[in-house]
C-alpha cells in the first residue's frame, strides 16, 4: 500500500485501465450484430434475445455509482482488479452458454465486472497523472471508451464472419488476463481515510431509480411510450428521484454529494456529455440501417464504413487532450462541438445516390468532433471533483455514457420511425423499415438535424460557461 502516487508508473497504469475500459465498453455493443445468429442457434425469439444486450446495460448502469462510492471508501485498486477478473470469468461463461437464459445470466455477471472497472477507470487515471498531463491521459482513456462503444458492431461483424458467435466472448479471455495482471502489478494502492459509511438507502433508491428509467426507455421502444406500463415506470422514476434526492440531502455521507453539482463547471460539462452521447448513440443505431437496408451494402462493408468514426476519434482524442492541458478545456471542447454540428448537418444530406467518398466526408467530422470534444470535457469534469470524490465523479461520467446510449437509441429510433411514417403518409404494420426507401431517408435526414440540435444545445451551454467564467475573472 502506498500513500503517494508514483508518477513514473503512469503509462503502465493507463495501459491497464485502458484494457479494462475497452473490454467493458465494447461488450455493450459487440453482441448487436450476432443477435440474429443467436436467435437461430439458441432456438429462441428476438424478444428474449434482446435481453442479452439489455441485461448487460441495465446491470452495468445501475451499479456504476455504488461501485464509484465504494472505491472512494475502500480504495480503487482491489475493486478495479477484481472487476477485470469477474468480467473475464463472465465472458468465458457467456461463450460456453448452451441456452439463451444461461447466456443472459452470464451477461449479468459480465456486467458486474464491467461496472467495477468502468466506474473507477477515470478516477484511477486522474490520480496517476500529474495535473498538467491529466487532459492527455483522459484523452487517451476517453478514446478507448468511445472506440469501444462505436467499434463494437464493426469488430463483432468481423469476428462473426470468421468464426461462431461464441468467439465474441472467448476473445476476451487472454486480454482480460493481461489486464488483470497489469492492474495488480501497477495500479497505485491508495487507501482513503477510515470511518466512512456506505449509504445503503441511497444505493437502493438509486438502483430503483435507474432501473425504472432504463426499463421505461428500453421496453418503451417496442410497447410504445404511451403504454400504461411504460407511463407507470416513468411515474415511478419521478417519485423515486424525489425520494433519492431527499435521502442524499439529509445523509451525512451520501452516495452522491449533491454539493458537487453546485460547481457549474462540473454540472454543465456532465450535461454536455449526456447530450453528445444521446446524439452519437442514435448515429450508431441508424447509420447501419442507411448503409445496409437503404443502400444495400453487404454486412462486412457496412462494418468497415462505420469504422471511419472510431478511427478518426482515436487519432484525434489524445491530441485534443494534450491541447486542453495547454490552452484549457473549454475552447478545445467548444471546437469539437462545432465540428460535430457540421458533421450532423452534412449527414442530413445523405440520399440514395450518395457516393462512398461523400459518405466518408460527411461521417469523418463525427469522429473528429467527438475526439476533440470528449477528452477536454472529461478532464474538466474530473478536475472539478475533489480527490475524495473522484470515484463518484468517474461513475457519474460512466453513467452519462450509458444513459446517453440508452436514451439515444430510444429517442432517436422513435423520432426516425415517426418522421418516416409521416413521409410515408400512413402507419405501416411492419414498422418504419417497411416504408419506402425515400421515406426512410427523409426520416433519417430529419433525425440527423435533431442530433445537430442536441450538439447545438451543448455548444450553447459551453458558450454560456465561457461567458460566465470571463465575468467572474
Amino acid at each position: 500500500m502506498t500513500s503517494e502516487v508514483d508518477y513514473s508508473r503512469k503509462w503502465y497504469v493507463l495501459t491497464a485501465v485502458s484494457i479494462g475500459t475497452f473490454l467493458s465498453t465494447i461488450d455493450g455493443s459487440i453482441v448487436n450484430v450476432s443477435l440474429p445468429t443467436m436467435v437461430r442457434e439458441l432456438d429462441t425469439t428476438f424478444a428474449i434475445a434482446q435481453w442479452i444486450i439489455l441485461a448487460y446495460l441495465l446491470t452495468q448502469t445501475t451499479l456504476l455509482l455504488s461501485v464509484g462510492r465504494l472505491g472512494d471508501m475502500k480504495g480503487k485498486k482491489p475493486i478495479y482488479t477484481a472487476g477485470i477478473v469477474v468480467f473475464t470469468v463472465g465472458s468465458v461463461l457467456c461463450g460456453l452458454s448452451p441456452t439463451v437464459y444461461w447466456l443472459i445470466g452470464s451477461r449479468v455477471l459480465q456486467a458486474i465486472g464491467a461496472a467495477m472497472a468502468l466506474a473507477l477507470g477515470m478516477a484511477i487515471v486522474t490520480e496517476s497523472f500529474p495535473p498538467h498531463e491529466r487532459g492527455k491521459a483522459l484523452g487517451f482513456n476517453g478514446t478507448v471508451v468511445s472506440v469501444g462503444i462505436i467499434a463494437g458492431p464493426t469488430i463483432g461483424g468481423l469476428i462473426l464472419d470468421a468464426a461462431s458467435w461464441h468467439w465474441i466472448f472467448f476473445v476476451n479471455l487472454p486480454i482480460g488476463i493481461i489486464g488483470a495482471v497489469l492492474a495488480w502489478r501497477f495500479l497505485p494502492d491508495l487507501r482513503p481515510k477510515g470511518g466512512q459509511r456506505f449509504d445503503f438507502a441511497g444505493a437502493i433508491t438509486l438502483f430503483l431509480l435507474l432501473l425504472s428509467l432504463l426499463l421505461a426507455l428500453t421496453i418503451g421502444q417496442s410497447r410504445g411510450f404511451t403504454d400504461g406500463w411504460i407511463l407507470a415506470l416513468f411515474g415511478t422514476t419521478a417519485v423515486v428521484l424525489v425520494i433519492f434526492l431527499l435521502i442524499e440531502w439529509h445523509t451525512p455521507q451520501p452516495m452522491i454529494d449533491l454539493r458537487l453539482f453546485r460547481n457549474s463547471l462540473f454540472s454543465t460539462n456532465l450535461t454536455m456529455a449526456v447530450l453528445v452521447f444521446i446524439a452519437i448513440s442514435g448515429t450508431t443505431l441508424l447509420l447501419p440501417f442507411y448503409l445496409g437496408d437503404m443502400r444495400g451494402y453487404p454486412p462486412r462493408q457496412v462494418g468497415l464504413m462505420m469504422a471511419a468514426i472510431p478511427i478518426f476519434l482515436g487519432v484525434v482524442a489524445p491530441t485534443a487532450g494534450a491541447l486542453s492541458d495547454k490552452y484549457g478545456t473549454r475552447p478545445i471542447s467548444t471546437i469539437g462541438l462545432i465540428v460535430l454540428i457540421g458533421g450532423y448537418l452534412a449527414l442530413s444530406r445523405l440520399n440514395v445516390t450518395t457516393s462512398f467518398w461523400s459518405y466518408l466526408l460527411a461521417a469523418t467530422p463525427l469522429g473528429v468532433g467527438m475526439g476533440i470534444f470528449q477528452s477536454p470535457n472529461n478532464s474538466a469534469v474530473m478536475g472539478a471533483a475533489p480527490r475524495e470524490r473522484l470515484g463518484v465523479a468517474s461513475g457519474l461520467l460512466a453513467i452519462s455514457r450509458t444513459l446517453g446510449q440508452t436514451t439515444g437509441i430510444a429517442l432517436m429510433g422513435a423520432f426516425w420511425a415517426a418522421r418516416t411514417m409521416a413521409y410515408e403518409g400512413e402507419i405501416l404494420a411492419g414498422g418504419a423499415t417497411a416504408a419506402t426507401i425515400p421515406s426512410q431517408i427523409g426520416g433519417l435526414n430529419n433525425t440527423f438535424i435533431l442530433m445537430a440540435g442536441l450538439a447545438g444545445v451543448a455548444l450553447a451551454l459551453s458558450r454560456w460557461r465561457m461567458i460566465k467564467a470571463k465575468k467572474s475573472q
